[in-house]
């Protein structure tokens, strides 16, 4: 699921609501470890972009 959850992000990331609402819904789908993952994957990939974003949703999910 984690592959999968990537996939969808980086395709969604040309718009920051889609990209919010699936980061959101990868959260829900994904073991802890796999959270752990996904978390660095996002910051290295978007941080340029969805700084705020990606502090907001990962803050509310821990």
């Amino acid at each position: 699921m984690l592959e999968y959850a990537k996939t969808i992000l980086f395709k969604v990331s040309f718009d920051k609501i889609l990209f919010e609402k699936e980061l959101r819904k990868a959260l829900r789908m994904l073991v802890p470890e796999e959270l752990t993952q996904l978390k660095t994957w996002c910051y290295e990939q978007f941080a340029s972009i969805y700084q705020r974003i990606l502090n907001r949703v990962f803050v509310q999910a821990a």
